[in-house]
């Protein structure tokens, strides 16, 4: 196999992926600003959670999501969504007192439209995932049945101290069971500085990187959560990779074990018109989606629907190039429905990788 991926054939009964992440809800009132809002759609989501339920519902895989749930109703609802959308739960329960927690994560997030950007901000106070530590979950059954792969990321790494020795530990029990390991690095300033800023980042994600196969980042992700120095070339446009690319001999040289960095790359015209591409760095060897433009009715989830697509390609054994256009595919897709997981079918998605469109540009 060119991408130098040792991944395990399906069995009966076993997951094809399983992340571990944070569950939350995010309380979109459309492209009215939160401060003028009268009402809002809940959508649940966490950007560890997107990849499972995307790859359960869109991708028919069998997926499974590790992470913290509370016996409340805002649980409920959340633990329904999971439910809905086929993915295995494995959770760490916990009690709500009535008042102050612990909770299920809110993110608070308009639309925005035209010239206007979206706003993102959060509720995680007493948040029940940053309480997941070592020794939560029951990695040797987990693994046991069968894992084809496992992925975390940077969010839930930001959570607090434990959540990322938690990953450590994961990451550990998914290579010795001979899982493919991948994480999204998902940088949010936010969340770093109030657990020990930019120093701290690079030392915590440096340690979890050791453990992975495959990485999922744009130059920022890797300048900020790896501190690898910026590229030589700057880019022409978002579009462009070469700077993407230029940083890969300094990711390789810190962490040599990577075997494929990938990411989206996103020019961003409006809030309601975006062009769109990707790009995966496997083994030395560079493979480019095409460019298309995009009407985005809501932005959220996209990179995660590139993730889902790109690493569906590869656990069902297609060629790097099918499986960096199956990830551009869906994560384009992604941007037309509501919310931060798939409404989309595996038809679709395969039909728009192989050009089912009027607008791509080769």
């Amino acid at each position: 196999m060119s991408h130098g991926l040792n991944i395990k054939p399906a069995t009966p009964g076993g997951l094809d992926f399983l992340a571990l992440g944070a569950l939350v809800h995010r309380l979109d009132p459309g492209i009215i600003p939160f401060r003028k809002a009268t009402e809002c759609q809940i959508h649940v989501s966490g950007g560890e959670f997107n990849c499972a339920a995307n790859l359960s519902d869109a991708f028919e895989m069998q997926t499974g999501v590790a992470t913290a749930m509370v016996n409340y109703p805002i649980g409920e609802l959340i633990a329904e969504r999971v439910r809905a959308m086929g993915v295995k739960p494995f959770y760490k329960r916990f009690e709500h007192n009535g008042v102050n927690g612990p909770n299920m994560a809110a993110v608070y997030s308009d639309r925005g439209h035209g010239v206007r950007a979206p706003v993102v901000f959060y509720n995680r106070c007493n948040e029940a995932a940053a309480q997941l530590k070592p020794g939560d979950f029951d990695w040797k059954s987990i693994f046991g049945g069968g894992v084809r792969w496992f992925h975390s990321g940077g969010i839930f790494a930001a959570l607090s101290p434990t959540t990322s020795e938690l990953i450590i530990e994961g990451m550990k029990a998914a290579k010795a069971a001979g899982a493919v390991t991948s994480f999204d690095l998902n940088y949010r300033e936010k969340l770093w500085k109030i657990s020990g800023g930019a120093d701290r980042a690079v030392e915590i994600l440096g340690r979890i990187v050791d453990n992975v196969d495959v990485l999922v980042g744009n130059e920022e992700d890797l300048q900020k959560g790896l501190g690898i120095p910026g590229p030589e070339v700057a880019a022409t446009s978002k579009l462009d990779s070469s700077a993407f690319i230029g940083m890969m001999d300094n990711v390789v040289k810190k962490h040599p074990h990577i075997r494929i960095v990938a990411t989206t790359l996103r020019e961003v015209h409006s809030t309601s018109r975006h062009s769109w591409s990707a790009v995966a760095w496997v083994n030395g060897k560079v493979h480019h989606a095409p460019t298309t433009d995009l009407d985005v009715h809501d932005r959220v989830g996209g990179g995660d629907g590139f993730a889902s697509g790109f690493f569906y390609g590869l656990l069902n054994g297609e060629s790097i190039d099918n499986a960096v256009r199956l990830g551009w595919a869906h994560g384009a897709l992604l941007t037309t429905f509501p919310g931060d997981t798939t409404m989309a079918s595996l038809d679709q998605v395969k039909a728009f990788a192989k050009g089912g469109s009027a607008r791509i540009q080769r």
